[in-house]
This record gives C-alpha cells, structure tokens and sequence, in this order.
C-alpha cells in the first residue's frame, strides 16, 4: 500500500482511484463496508485525515481516537487499500469550502474516478457539505458517489463510540465483535524503569499518548512483532496503567512475551487486547506484587491456548 501525504502535484498512477472517504478510527466493521463498497468502482484507495479534524479543532480535549496513523495503516492494508491519501488537515484543509474540497482536492487533485461515504458524513468549513451535495458535486464535477448505509450489529449501529465504552468498561471481546478484529495498540518500544527485569519479567514499553485509554489493568494478549530479526507473533500479559506502587501518574502500556528473549528497543509491535484479567492493585511488597504477576500469567495462558 502506497501512503500520499498531499493531494497537488500528484503522479498519474496515483491518480484515479475509487476512495472511501473518512475519518476510520479504530476500522471498524461499519467502515469496512463503506471500504468495501469502494473497491467495487475501481482501484481501491481510502481519503483520511492526519490529524483527526477533532484533534485539530479541540486540541485540549482528552485523547479519543483508537488508533493511531500507523495502526491505521497497518490495518488497512490487510484489507486490500492499494493508496492511502492521508492528508494533512491544518488550517488550509478546515477553510475549504465544500465546493472548494470537492473542486481542488477530490477532482483537479486526487482526480477520484469514485468516493464512497457513509450516510453521516459532512465535510468541508464547518461540516457544511452534506452526502447530498457530495452527490450533486460529483455528477458536475465527473466523479461518482456511493452512500453506504450505517451498519447495526445485534440491533445497535457499529460506532466509534460503542466501541470505546466497550473498551472503557473492560470488555475488550465486545469491543472486537464490533470492531471484527481484536483492539491493537501499536508504536515503538521505549526505554522504562526496567523494573519488570528485576522482578524476572522484562516488559516491552509503549507509549499510549494520544490514544483513548481502555480501562486500565491487567490483559492478556496476543502481540506481533513488527520488525526486527524476531519478528512474529507471541502471546503474553500486559499491564495497562500508571504503576501505582511505584507512584507514577502517566499511563503506558507494559507487555510481558512469554517464551521471548531478546532485545526490542526501539522495534514496533502491535498489542491485541484479548481479555480483562483485572484492575491495577497496590501491594504492601514486591512478593506479593510476584505473586500475583505469576498468577496474572498462568491466567493468560490459560485463556489465550483456549482463544
């Protein structure tokens, strides 16, 4: 999958495509329809937005999205997207008229054969620009358009915010019947305390900055390394949280591999959330502080050789 940052200036073969358009935080099942639906008018490609336009708008306002660009990315390229437009959306994007993004950005820039949205999309300054405009621009200006319906599961609609109550509230299994894949937190490996290696369980840390926070505690997941000579897929524990006993107050992501040996500083893994084993807990000493990590991971074992 090819990623493009802009829309001017572009090479033929980037050219022409029949683009989902949206925001897609966390690709869920309801984007992958409108996703799908694309690829049935042409070359497949996805039109997103780098930051997402809330981040841009209400940049004080706490983290909510899913995932961030790279897991993105990593996901839609499982799903066939040959270009991914991702398009920096600053000052210049949100003063675009709907007239003017459907005129400079989707026809004389992306030259979009197709665009395929949901039925709540808006866009353009102040979200002015309906599905319907979208409709009656494309016809003038020689793009189709395709308005997928919202998609319901068990008789609720598939939402972003559905998906980060379930993740809110520990339920890591509902978020993914929504999702249709398991919850991933993805980035680079960091330099911690290395607390976890005296204990005699060495972490991978991640940094969850930016990103809605599910509930914090312990999970047991399945983890792919992305790079590096020991890349693969793995099973573990990992502690989501601030690390009370040792008052810290950032969150991060701590992830032990089991049957792993090596180094992953500064590798990239991807950390499914498979299930809640429970919340954070203070401990009067380190012993019992090991103790329960060894029960945390006989549990995951236990859930993950059943998953």
């Amino acid at each position: 999958m090819k990623v493009i940052q802009h829309w001017q200036g572009l090479a033929p073969e980037d050219r022409g495509a029949s683009v989902a358009m949206g925001n897609f935080d966390g690709v869920h099942l309801g984007h992958r329809s409108v996703i799908d639906e694309a690829g049935r008018h042409g070359p497949l490609g996805v039109l997103t937005f780098e930051p997402h336009p809330r981040e841009y708008f209400a940049p004080d306002a706490p983290p909510f999205r899913l995932m961030n660009s790279e897991a993105r990315a990593n996901r839609l390229a499982k799903l066939g997207v040959t270009h991914l437009y991702e398009l920096p959306f600053g000052s210049e994007m949100a003063t675009l008229t709907p007239e003017d993004f459907a005129t400079e950005v989707l026809a004389r820039g992306l030259g979009v054969a197709h665009v395929t949205v949901g039925t709540d999309f808006c866009f353009g300054r102040g979200r002015k620009g309906t599905v319907a405009d979208l409709q009656k621009m494309g016809e003038a200006l020689g793009f189709g358009v395709t308005i997928a319906p919202l998609l319901r599961a068990g008789g609720k609609e598939v939402s972003s915010t559905a998906i980060r109550n379930a993740l809110s509230e520990g339920r890591p299994r509902d978020a993914a019947s929504m999702l249709g894949h398991l919850h991933r937190i993805e980035g680079a490996v960091i330099h911690g305390e290395k607390r976890g290696r005296e204990l005699g369980y060495p972490t991978a840390n991640m940094s969850v900055a930016g990103l809605h926070l599910p509930r914090l505690g312990v999970y047991a997941v399945k983890v792919d390394v992305l790079t590096g000579l020991q890349a693969g897929s793995y099973s573990g524990a990992a502690s989501l949280g601030v690390r009370p006993m040792f008052g810290e107050n950032t969150p991060n992501l701590e992830t032990f591999l089991f049957d792993f040996k090596g180094d992953l500083y500064g590798h990239h893994l991807s950390v499914a959330l498979v299930d809640y084993l429970r919340p954070e807990m203070r401990f009067d000493g380190l012993p019992g502080l090991i103790a329960q990590m060894d029960a945390d991971c006989t549990r995951a074992r236990e859930i993950l050789s059943a998953a």
